[in-house]
């Protein structure tokens, strides 16, 4: 028996060498037969022989384990955030206030990888756990997922207790061949690598993060000894060198330098090949090499003062502009979209654009058949920037918006105060299925499963006219249309009826009423408790609560006085729908305090975060006032941001905010 251990732990060893060979530093050894047939043998062994289980054999990387939720996972060292910069002015104020406690500092500079942050523990040599950043405290386990990423070392060579801080990502060639395959089989595609990388690490199926491909990059030592014979180096650099040579793939093209220029240099030379790379980066990081150093120039109260994330602006590409179509959305708006020659840009194939209106049209000078320039938004929703006069050929056309709606035919009308273009007409088909997937959305009733294509099933096979017709649905109603199956349906109806206990303060928002978003539908809840409530109110009255102004009061008081929206309101609570506002909250450690949020903040959405901030009592306003308590700024905070800095009120990340209910 000890003879078959000793093979086991040899086959082990060997694979482990051969996989770290190939993953990490590119080299085959040996060829993949040979690799097959070491790996078929440690396997058949390992079921022969049970007893000599290891969670951290490499045959664990094909996944397999399957978890009923992640388990919580208390971080030792705090993983921390960066505070951005978007232009070299503002990282010369960054390098001028290092340089007033230490003058001449050398720094790392790094690319910054896009894709989910994580923490890998090591304990006498063995992965032990890896889990999320979370919420920078808090993280999720997630080690049966990243064990199945082929370039972590599962066994060192050395008997090292560590933890180091990395960054998941999806190669760029992974992520087309996955898209590729979501499309054969008719799921919707990845929006680009980082959204597939931070899915694919939160699957409770390990074997379908194995499926995905994913790879990591070390960038840091959070805590413990990298050496048993003496102290670890001062330098941050020497530890990714140290890192790199225990197996680890640590991050490429960082270089230690000095003085603002040749960081500066560094930094053009990151963005110059950004699109030579096998993977996404969305910036370059700047920090103090020396460990002492840092300490001397100190902690921030939310982000560390040794160092920034330099962004890259927006990556811009030309490409044709096809055709604008128009779009009927849930309040009758038209809204023109740009249909473009495809073109790669940031992580993903972009053929649409959103145009928002008739008016940025012509200030822009965008014509059907122009070259133009786009953008995504925030690295996100792709946009025209511009048109390029200079390429015409005088066959490009003009863009009129329509006199009638393509939807129904009604004739189009123009509000008098805004750019909008809209349908009037109540019945109008397209503005039944968009007002129902606001319905159905996240932040309104919740209703999982329910998108456009199934919404589309529905109206066109008369199983739906509105969103209260939603509540009578049955399986036998469902299981037969295209792409439903049984337990499709089955989940939708569960859907369903778990959305009926949303609350108030959900179901205002869900109503579609123009102007209404999440923060005053919370103050409308607040204060008149009940659905029915809401009928009697004055514009007079909403005008009193903080976040309602004169144009959200009459739009409010318009709603509530149609006789659909009366029989409407009568058929959700016919169906069992909750119409009162049921918060309790679970504290009162931020009773009396008012919030502004903005910006995006890492792990959780603002409707979350605003939640919580409810749930303990605070108040979330919508904009910033001499009343506002706190600004919660995540990444890309515009002018809230700038007025509370200019009014003095305190700001927080998302830390900060965790930090005050903790």
């Amino acid at each position: 028996m000890e003879a078959i251990r000793k093979e086991i732990e040899t086959l082990r060893k060997q694979i482990e060498h051969y996989s770290r060979m190939y993953y990490v530093y590119d080299t085959s050894e040996i060829s993949d037969f040979e690799y097959d047939a070491l790996f078929r043998k440690l396997q058949e062994l390992e079921a022969a022989y049970p007893q000599f289980d290891d969670a951290n054999s490499p045959t664990r990387r094909v996944g397999g384990q399957v978890l009923d939720k992640f388990v919580k996972v208390t971080h030792r060292v705090q993983m921390g955030s960066l505070a951005d910069v978007f232009s070299f002015e503002e990282l010369d104020e960054f390098l001028a206030r290092v340089e007033v406690s230490a003058p001449d500092a050398l720094y790392s500079v790094e690319p910054k990888i896009d894709g989910l942050s994580v923490a890998l523990t090591y304990e006498n040599g063995a992965f032990s756990f890896g889990a999320t950043r979370g919420n920078g405290f808090v993280g999720e386990d997630v080690s049966g997922n990243l064990r199945t990423i082929q370039s972590i070392p599962l066994r060192l060579s050395e008997p090292l207790s560590f933890c180091v801080r990395g960054e998941v990502y999806m190669p760029r060639e992974r992520f087309y061949a996955q898209n590729e395959a979501r499309l054969r089989a008719g799921q919707p595609p990845f929006a680009n690598p980082r959204n597939a990388a931070a899915g694919s690490l939160r699957q409770l199926d390990s074997k379908i993060a194995a499926e995905r491909g994913l790879d990591i990059f070390i960038f840091n030592l959070q805590w413990g000894d990298l050496y048993l014979d003496r102290e670890n180096p001062d330098s941050h650099f020497e530890m990714l060198d140290r890192l790199e040579q225990l197996g680890f793939p640590v991050l490429p093209h960082r270089i230690r330098t000095r003085g603002y220029d040749a960081v500066r240099a560094q930094i053009e030379v990151l963005g110059a090949l950004r699109d030579a790379l096998a993977f996404d980066i969305d910036g370059a990081v700047v920090k103090i090499d020396s460990i002492n150093t840092r300490a001397l120039v100190g902690e921030g109260a939310v982000t560390p003062k040794w160092a920034v994330a330099y962004k890259y602006p927006p990556e811009q590409k030309q490409t044709k502009l096809l055709d604008i179509t128009v779009q009927v959305g849930r309040t009758g708006v038209l809204t023109p979209n740009a249909v473009l020659e495809p073109v790669r840009l940031a992580g993903s194939t972009v053929s649409r654009a959103t145009l928002h209106n008739l008016d940025i049209i012509r200030e822009r000078d965008i014509r059907i058949g122009d070259t133009v320039v786009v953008q995504k938004a925030g690295d996100i929703i792709p946009e025209i920037v511009s048109s390029i006069p200079e390429k015409r050929t005088g066959k490009e056309k003009p863009f009129e918006m329509p006199r009638f709606c393509p939807a129904c035919g009604s004739a189009v009308t123009r509000d008098v105060d805004m750019a909008a273009v809209r349908c009037p007409n109540e019945l109008c088909p397209a503005k039944r299925a968009r007002a129902i997937l606001h319905f159905a959305s996240k932040g309104a009733m919740n209703i999982d499963g329910l998108g456009p294509q199934i919404i589309d099933l529905l109206l066109k096979n008369g199983r739906i006219h509105d969103a209260s017709d939603l509540y009578s649905l049955r399986v036998e109603d469902l299981e037969d249309l295209e792409r439903m199956g049984e337990k499709s349906a089955q989940n939708l109806v569960e859907a369903i009826d778990r959305s009926k206990r949303a609350g108030l303060e959900r179901l205002i928002f869900a109503l579609g009423i123009r102007q209404v978003g999440e923060v005053a539908a919370a103050a409308i809840a607040g204060k008149y408790k009940t659905l029915d409530n809401c009928f009697a109110a004055t514009v007079e009255e909403l005008c009193e609560i903080e976040d309602i102004g004169e144009i959200t009061a009459k739009s409010v008081v318009e709603y509530f006085a149609r006789p659909q929206s009366r029989v409407f309101a009568d058929e959700l609570k016919a169906a069992g729908v909750l119409t009162e506002r049921v918060f309790s909250p679970h504290g009162e450690k931020l009773a009396g305090l008012t919030f502004v949020l903005t910006g995006t903040l890492p792990t959780m959405k603002r409707e979350e975060a605003a939640a919580l901030i409810a749930q303990n009592g605070g108040k979330v306003s919508a904009s910033v006032s001499k009343k506002t308590s706190y600004v919660v700024a995540g990444t890309e905070a515009g002018s809230k941001l700038e007025k509370a800095n200019a009014l003095g009120i305190p700001v927080l990340d998302e830390q900060g905010l965790l930090a005050l209910l903790s």
